[in-house]
């Protein structure tokens, strides 16, 4: 049987669904994130954005689109809001919303990991996209968290999905801090919930762009069976 990579129809939607997805994505700018590492994430996630396929995933369904939103977290009441709501309808809105993240400036923020607010935060921005057919939460970070509440504490509501991106160095003897896998661990364990939920990892900060756009397009990507395969004869 043949697949097709991206959505190319989805007929048993419901009719009253104005996207197909609501995408909320949380960037972790905590004290950890020197001004360089804070730059390889806005442009990484900018030129993930624009990629090819990612491009093509998005635009699949230009009648019922994904919206995205972009927020930056670390400590305990330390959000901001980077990107409000925006359905990606056409290649104009997408190449201003990457310009729009190359273009943002970091702001002075809490240096804690409040990682269950930070998660508590991006499903409060899922609620106010009701109509979607699919709530993605999308949490980036390269630390466990040490303030606030717990991010297993956090639960979402039922059919939403907390996928992670973690960021981290070698396991090594002489590191103080955890490793790369241990990070993967505990996302795994403690902030990922919901339907087919996974974790991502980016071997430091220069290797954000391809885990972004490894993890975009698996949020993004739906099997569907192609129009050769639909008319194939019962029988066969």
């Amino acid at each position: 049987m043949r697949w097709l990579p991206f959505i190319l129809m989805l007929a048993a939607a419901p009719a009253q669904a104005t996207c197909r997805q609501a995408l909320a994505l949380g960037l972790d700018v905590s004290g950890s994130v020197d001004p360089w590492e804070y730059r390889l994430q806005t442009g990484g996630l900018a030129r993930a954005l624009l990629h090819p396929d990612v491009r093509a995933a998005f635009l699949a369904m230009p009648q019922a689109p994904v919206s995205i939103a972009v927020y930056e977290w670390s400590g305990r009441s330390a959000q901001r809001m980077v990107l409000p709501w925006t359905a990606i309808d056409s290649d104009a809105t997408l190449a201003a919303v990457a310009g729009k993240l190359r273009a943002t400036r970091r702001a002075n923020m809490n240096l804690g990991t409040a990682l269950g607010e930070a998660k508590a935060y991006g499903l409060a921005l899922l609620d106010q996209q009701p109509g979607c057919w699919r709530h993605t939460l999308d949490l980036s970070g390269d630390g466990k968290s040490n303030n606030g509440p717990l991010p297993e504490e956090i639960t979402p509501r039922r059919g939403v999905t907390v996928n992670g991106l973690v960021i981290g160095e070698e396991e090594s003897p002489i590191r103080i801090g955890p490793g790369l896998g241990e990070l993967v661990a505990y996302y795994d364990r403690f902030v990922i919930a919901g339907p087919d939920a996974f974790v991502e990892s980016a071997l430091g900060f220069e290797a954000f762009e391809q885990a972004m756009t490894r993890k975009l397009l698996r949020e993004l990507a739906t099997m569907v069976v192609s129009e050769a395969d639909t008319a194939r004869p019962a029988h066969q």
